[in-house]
């Protein structure tokens, strides 16, 4: 099975973690290959979640002006249709890229201009997803979420938390959330992955989201297993990620393929593509060879992404299509 001849959906991509060299070298000619490779991508092994974002502030840094997000969303979008993604959501918190001057309002609208420029020249469909983080504050968060609501009928379809969930408690970000599913804002959020199937539990009581980022602690809960699966609540699994992040010791002990058994929908997604080094071509190969996965499991797990995107149901019937005529032939 050629994984790149397959199209794709991805889920969870961090736009800020996902720099190639080439754009790096755009924005900043000084950073040599070997510098590029000690600081913007992570070691096969990180102490924690909190090592393995470090990687990221070299990531930001470079997104500080208009041009530069241009750039790094641009670049994003030529890696995506390497990889035969014809849909992705790209996820990215805006209050990271204020350090020059920018406002959070001028960094969303670049973003979204730069994905409907990127839309046009690749023909990768996508969408945006602005995210807090579990440092931020109360206003941060709240913030944020109005950015998802101000740019509503864009390429914004979504609100989402990100970062060390062991390091910081909920509490900050339960206004935020209430008011995105008040204002009908798509939600989803990351947990299950630097802490246990508590966390995940925590996350889906406070924040109701309909989509967990990882959520692949889940796996030590069985009750959690039957409740995700009754309330249809999708797993964004990101294999590689979690090996790095010591979530599991070794591949091998990735619970993808039980929680896929459990019949979770759940996706196979990228997570960082710079920091992990990974493409969604390789995680593929990762799930054929670790787990002896065929067209048939990723197809179901396409279908699932696409029935739990944030995209509009025209665009969903549309990659359906796609999907279904690649995967259903022998």
């Amino acid at each position: 099975m050629d994984h790149r001849q397959l199209p794709k959906i991805e889920l969870h991509l961090h736009l800020d973690c996902s720099l190639s060299y080439k754009v790096v070298q755009q924005i900043n000619p000084a950073i040599t290959y070997e510098e590029y490779q000690q600081s913007f991508i992570a070691p096969a092994k990180c102490t924690d979640l909190a090592d393995y974002i470090s990687r990221a502030v070299k990531g930001f840094e470079l997104m500080q002006t208009k041009e530069q997000l241009r750039l790094v969303t641009l670049d994003l979008f030529e890696q995506l249709k390497t990889d035969n993604v014809i849909y992705a959501e790209i996820r990215f918190a805006p209050l990271l890229h204020i350090a020059q001057g920018l406002t959070p309002v001028e960094v969303v609208k670049t973003v979204n201009d730069a994905v409907e420029e990127g839309i046009i020249a690749t023909g990768v469909q996508a969408n945006i997803i602005v995210c807090t983080l579990r440092h931020h504050t109360e206003a941060q968060s709240m913030e944020t979420v109005l950015l998802a609501e101000q740019f509503k009928n864009t390429h914004v379809v979504g609100f989402d938390i990100a970062g060390d969930e062991a390091g910081f408690p909920i509490a900050n970000h339960v206004k935020a959330f209430e008011y995105a599913h008040a204002h009908g804002i798509h939600c989803t959020a990351h947990a299950g992955e630097a802490r246990g199937a508590e966390s995940v539990w925590e996350t889906l009581n406070h924040f109701h989201p309909s989509r967990i980022g990882h959520g692949v602690r889940s796996a030590e809960d069985p009750v959690l297993l039957d409740f995700l699966k009754k309330e249809n609540i999708h797993l964004e699994v990101c294999p590689t990620s979690n090996i790095q992040v010591n979530v599991f010791d070794v591949i091998e002990n990735h619970p993808a393929d039980k929680i896929y058994q459990a019949g979770v929908s759940m996706s196979i997604n990228t997570d960082c593509r710079t920091i992990s080094n990974v493409t969604l071509n390789t995680e593929y190969g990762v799930m054929t060879s670790i787990f002896k996965w065929t067209k048939n499991e990723f197809l179901r797990c396409n279908l699932e992404a696409i029935r739990h995107s944030f995209a509009a149901e025209p665009l969903k019937e549309e990659l359906r299509k796609t999907i279904m005529a690649a995967y259903l032939v022998d």
